[in-house]
């Protein structure tokens, strides 16, 4: 039974893919999770964590109806031959008042949407999608030096603590 207390590699139980790139690239000003419409093989494959949304975007289109584009999910591996296109856009599920929303505000402010991580909620795929602005080059300079310097504060209070 020492197999058990083996610890994950996902940060939480039931997360199947994350967008680490998301952070890095862009700004999250607001984050929004979302319900997604798959078929029966692409479900199974994401539940198996074959999914990448680190290229993916969020497209609304003039039906003001929300697309996940760009992101990929592998063909089920018992699959046959009504197994799925790996790259189709899938529908994202939000209420009207939110869609109109979020248009408004990527018309407006030049913000985008971008996915940031697939999780699981009681048996259902979700996607928590983020409201981003593009970082400069300068702002992820600054954000990779604050994150070091927190590193360092951490490290010095670590060794402190066990002199």
């Amino acid at each position: 039974m020492a197999g058990k207390n083996k610890k994950k590699k996902d940060a939480a139980p039931g997360v199947l893919a994350t967008n680490r790139k998301a952070h890095h690239d862009f700004q999250i000003l607001e984050k929004i999770e979302t319900g997604i419409v798959l078929t029966g093989t692409e479900v199974k494959s994401v539940k198996q964590g074959h999914v990448s949304i680190q290229e993916g975007y969020v497209h609304i289109d003039d039906h003001m109806e929300t697309w996940l584009v760009g992101a990929t999910i592998q063909p089920y591996d018992h699959g046959n031959i009504f197994n799925h296109n790996q790259t189709r856009e899938r529908k994202l599920l939000l209420h009207r008042k939110e869609i109109e929303r979020l248009f408004s505000k990527t018309r407006e402010k030049g913000l985008t949407i971008v996915p940031l991580k697939i999780y699981l909620v009681r048996g259902k795929v979700k996607i928590k999608i983020g409201l981003a602005k593009g970082k400069n080059v300068v702002d992820k300079r600054h954000t990779l030096r604050k994150r070091e310097a927190d590193r360092d504060s951490q490290r010095a209070m670590r060794n402190h603590n066990q002199r």
